[in-house]
């Protein structure tokens, strides 16, 4: 996707933002039967987002399933997945989708990433996802915390894939550079946001003024269409935002993902 048309879709979002939207369909995953009051299963109410949950799997920046992650499913409180099938509408309008790498976060996986920080030893997706930033160093520049506000269920990480496309299937402990040109990251079906998810370089940063043109309208459309629903960007992170009235302020959650 050129820079022209990235503005050509943003265009037509504006458009259709003002006008209203229609909605699609597709994925699936496991619904808790026993999910706390006040969460939803992103999945059982807008079946059109895609799901690709990170954690779930080995393409993550530990390079293995993260502990409490029993099932590939987006849980969020309900205000936050309501907001978030508002956003759906006006993204499908324009031929993208939404596409979720991670939602609510229980507080053990949370701490699985601490556990992860302080072993000096396991460096096998350093190259890979945080080439420049020392071990000891991702808790001060923001990029990981002892507390995630994914446990309070109202923040998630996305993206933007044009519709009918799916993640590759790929080995993720290849050479990938996730700062690098779009073909040297771990391939995506997402549109060019300049990193991969979970880059944790300064490049990430929403407005860093070093990627592409193409790279900066699209994580700005994201952004437009997020802040429309609701939903606040962390400057760090191109792909994390959180609803901004969530509902649950100061309450972390244990609940495993299932």
């Amino acid at each position: 996707m050129n820079s022209a048309s990235t503005f050509r879709i943003g265009t037509t979002l504006v458009l259709t933002m003002l006008l209203g939207a229609c909605a699609g369909s597709v994925v699936d995953t496991t619904v808790r039967d026993d999910m706390p009051e006040g969460f939803s299963s992103v999945a059982e109410l807008d079946s059109s987002i895609e799901l690709d949950i990170r954690y779930f799997g080995v393409n993550n920046f530990l390079g293995r399933p993260v502990t409490g992650y029993e099932a590939p499913a987006c849980i969020l409180s309900t205000p936050a997945a309501s907001a978030l099938s508002e956003v759906q509408r006006n993204a499908l309008a324009s031929g993208l989708s939404l596409k979720i790498y991670d939602c609510y976060r229980p507080q053990r996986a949370v701490n699985d990433f601490v556990s992860w920080a302080a072993d000096p030893t396991d460096d096998v997706m350093k190259a890979s996802m945080y080439p420049d930033v020392p071990r000891d160093e991702l808790f001060a520049r923001g990029y990981i915390a002892e507390r995630s506000g994914h446990s309070r269920a109202s923040t998630l990480d996305l993206t933007l894939v044009p519709l009918g496309t799916r993640q590759p299937a790929l080995d993720p402990f290849a050479s990938w550079n996730c700062r690098g040109e779009e073909l040297a990251r771990f391939p995506d079906n997402s549109i060019d946001m300049g990193t991969s998810y979970d880059c944790f370089d300064e490049l990430s940063h929403t407005e860093n003024p070093r990627i592409s043109p193409e790279a900066t309208g699209n994580r700005l459309l994201l952004r437009t269409l997020m802040e429309a629903a609701g939903f606040q960007n962390y400057s760090n992170e191109w792909w994390h935002y959180t609803l901004r009235d969530e509902p649950f302020t100061d309450q972390f959650f244990d609940f495993p993902v299932q």
